[in-house]
């Protein structure tokens, strides 16, 4: 589960993490009210508008209907009216949204973080995920922080550090200080990081996280560390330890139909192609879209409804795919093991008779436990569902669906 900086900020806090301060806003009125406010607490009146998306490369990115920045360093009151106004309300498209972009929401108004002080400022980057081949955390860090972090990983990769953490053990001290002291600091600046990597790592075992990058991670100019952006990754698998966090979800950022299959306990990924499928497992799943590429087709979707499906599953599942125009046929194909091919069979007659008006070829796929009898249902229910036994026999009726 993704979520917001300003969400994944306030988490931090709860661990002694410094972060940039600031207020997240829905309207004009309330990031005036924000900017003013941060002006009397911090004294300068410089303050960062940010616009509030589950995507990256906001700042680069731009609101499709004006052409502002996502990201904007507002140098007055009028510069914060003016950026609330433009980006509120916008589309903000960047490389990681692709062209269609996604409607902002909320923004962040924020701190300045860059005042002046006795000692140098600096942009790092820092970020801590699972290593799956070594089955470890990771910390993966650079003194080349700021906008361009993709650019360093594949030009100078020798600049990319990495300090695995054993699951047993923890982060221990000296791989705390081992950083601190890679990222080249001394001093105060030096005990700052260690303090801020440690409280790091106990935020993101602490909140299960799957992924937490920091980026800029800052040292100001009176050597304090303070993750000026943050994005924030949760384990859906782990939210039923944090009902709190899982109140956190922003549904308006997910695609509808991938929320609607969720009630529904449905594995749903949509995808662009024209054939839509329906599968038990999530293997199965894998190969019917590979069976549905060699056949001359595209799959539309990844959808598992999982080893017991019924009558209202395949329904729900029906829906959400006939949702989607470009789909031209659906195959359904089960493997019967937990679930019997006849119950199987029987709701998908149901649902096609709930639902009428279905317009596109059906075809159904049911090998295993009562497949024979599942195919004699279908054949005999005068609806217009077309069934196979062998994965051959249903490659060739999608080749001829979307011919």
């Amino acid at each position: 589960m993704n979520l917001h900086e300003y969400q994944a900020k306030d988490l931090l806090k709860k661990y002694n993490v410094p972060v940039q301060e600031g207020v997240a806003c829905s309207s004009v009125d309330e990031a005036v009210a924000a900017y003013n406010d941060i002006k009397e607490k911090s004294g300068s009146k410089f303050a960062v508008v940010k616009a509030q998306i589950h995507a990256g490369g906001r700042g680069k990115g731009q609101i499709k209907e004006n052409g502002i920045n996502g990201v904007k360093v507002g140098k007055s009151l009028e510069d914060i009216k003016e950026f609330a106004e433009k980006i509120l309300g916008g589309t903000l498209v960047t490389i990681q949204t692709g062209p269609t972009g996604k409607l902002v929401n909320k923004i962040l108004v924020a701190q300045d973080m860059y005042y002046d002080g006795p000692t140098e400022r600096k942009e790092f980057y820092l970020s801590i995920l699972l290593d799956r081949s070594k089955g470890q955390n990771v910390i993966m860090y650079s003194t080349e922080g700021g906008m361009n972090i993709e650019d360093v990983a594949h030009d100078t990769p020798e600049k990319i550090f990495r300090e695995l953490v054993h699951p047993s053990g923890g982060l221990l001290p000296f791989q705390a200080r081992k950083i601190a002291f890679n990222l080249g600091l001394s001093g105060d600046a030096f005990k700052n990081m260690v303090k801020f990597v440690t409280n790091l790592y106990n935020a993101y075992v602490g909140l299960d996280c799957s992924m937490l990058e920091i980026n800029p991670l800052f040292k100001a100019a009176d050597d304090k560390i303070i993750a000026v952006d943050c994005k924030m990754n949760l384990d859906e698998n782990a939210l039923g330890k944090h009902p709190d966090l899982q109140a956190m979800r922003d549904l308006s950022e997910e695609d509808p139909t991938e929320v609607e299959a969720g009630k529904f306990n449905l594995n749903f990924v949509k995808l662009d192609g024209n054939v839509g499928c329906m599968v038990n497992g999530a293997g199965l799943a894998m190969a019917t879209m590979d069976m549905i590429k060699l056949s001359g087709g595209e799959p539309a979707n990844f959808l598992d409804v999982g080893g017991t499906a019924n009558a209202q599953t395949v329904e729900a599942g029906f829906k959400i795919i006939l949702q989607d125009p470009n789909v031209k046929a659906i195959l359904i194909n089960i493997f019967g093991g937990i679930v019997r091919c006849d119950r199987v069979a029987s709701g998908v007659i149901e649902a096609y008779k709930n639902l009428g008006n279905i317009h596109i070829p059906i075809i159904v796929r049911l090998q295993g436990t009562n497949a024979a009898e599942a195919k004699k249902l279908i054949d005999e229910s005068g609806l217009k569902v077309q069934s196979a036994i062998l994965l051959s026999e249903a490659a060739e009726l999608v080749k001829k669906a979307v011919a």
